[in-house]
C-alpha cells in the first residue's frame, strides 16, 4: 500500500521511532552551540542577504525528509553505504548519519554563505565530538568513523560536488526538496522579487511516496514558474547524488500533470 508524505516539518516525528534516533534529536535540540549557529545561519541568509530560510524549521524538515527518502530506497534493497563500509554497525547508526548531518549542513551560514558547506564540515567537528559519545553511549573509532560520515555529508550539501554515500544522497536532495512556498516568504516579504522567490512562491506543497521507482516526488504548484525551483535547485542536487536512477518527479498544475523527470525512459 502507497503511503504519501508531504514535505513539512512535521514529517521528522515519525522517524524519530527507535532510542538511538529519540535520544539523537533530544541532544541535538537542547544543544546550545547547534541552535545558535543555526539562528545565526538564518540571520546571515535570510536577514542579510535576503535568501531562502535556513533556520531550524528549514533543518527539522531536511531531517524527516531524508529520513523518509532512506527508508524508500532502503525499501528497494539499497544497502546504506555506512554500513557497507563498517562506519556504522546498524541500520540505526547509519540514519543517526542522516539526523545529525541534516541538522548541521547549514551552520557554515552562520560565518557566510559563501563556502558554507565546506566551513560547516569543519565547524561541525568539535560539535560531533563533545555529542556523539552521549548519543552513542562510546567513544573511539567507529564514533570518529561517524564523525567523519556526517562531516562528508555536510561538505557534499554543495551544488557541484559528488555524494560519495547513500546517506549523503538522501541529505542532499531533502535539502532540494524544500521549496515551497513557505521557504521564500520571508525575504519576499522583505521586498526581495527574484527568479528564486516568484518561483518558491508559485510551489505549493512536495509530496513523496513509492512509485514506478523507489522515490516518486510530486511538486504542486500554481503556474510554470516553479519550473525553475526544479531546474536551478533540485535537479544539481539528483544529479550528483548516488540514487538519481531511483526518482522519478511529477509537476502538477492547474490544468495539467507532467512528467518532469525522468524525460525518456
Amino acid at each position: 500500500m502507497k503511503t504519501m508524505v508531504t514535505v513539512s516539518p512535521n514529517l521528522l516525528s515519525r522517524h524519530l521511532n527507535t532510542p538511538l534516533l529519540k535520544k539523537a534529536y533530544s541532544v541535538i535540540e537542547s544543544d546550545e552551540e547547534t541552535m545558535e549557529l543555526i539562528r545565526m545561519a538564518n540571520i546571515m541568509a535570510v536577514h542579510r542577504m535576503m535568501y531562502n530560510d535556513h533556520g531550524i524549521v528549514h533543518v527539522r524538515i531536511v531531517a524527516g525528509t531524508a529520513l523518509e527518502l532512506l527508508d524508500l530506497v532502503l525499501q528497494a534493497g539499497q544497502i546504506p553505504s555506512t554500513l557497507h563500509d563498517r562506519s556504522a554497525k546498524n541500520i540505526d547508526e547509519a540514519k543517526l548519519v542522516v539526523l545529525l548531518a541534516s541538522y548541521l549542513h547549514d551552520i557554515g551560514n552562520s560565518i557566510h554563505r559563501f563556502n558554507h558547506e565546506q566551513v560547516g564540515a569543519i565547524l561541525a567537528k568539535d560539535i560531533l565530538d563533545r555529542i556523539l559519545p552521549d548519543i552513542l553511549g562510546y567513544r573511539g573509532k567507529r564514533m570518529i568513523a561517524l564523525r567523519q560520515e556526517i562531516m562528508h555529508v555536510i561538505y557534499a550539501t554543495e551544488y557541484h560536488t559528488n555524494c560519495l554515500t547513500l546517506e549523503c544522497s538522501v541529505v542532499k536532495i531533502a535539502d532540494g526538496l524544500d521549496m515551497s512556498e513557505g521557504r521564500a516568504r520571508i525575504p519576499y516579504k522583505l521586498g526581495k522579487v527574484d527568479m528564486h522567490a516568484m518561483s518558491a512562491l508559485s510551489i505549493k506543497k512536495v509530496e513523496i511516496e513509492k512509485g514506478e521507482r523507489p522515490i516518486k516526488i510530486i511538486v504542486r504548484m500554481d503556474d510554470m514558474a516553479g519550473l525553475f525551483q526544479l531546474e536551478q535547485v533540485l535537479m544539481p542536487k539528483i544529479r550528483t547524488s548516488t540514487i538519481q536512477d531511483y526518482i522519478e518527479i511529477y509537476m502538477i498544475l492547474p490544468d495539467k500533470t507532467i512528467k518532469y523527470y525522468p524525460r525518456y525512459e
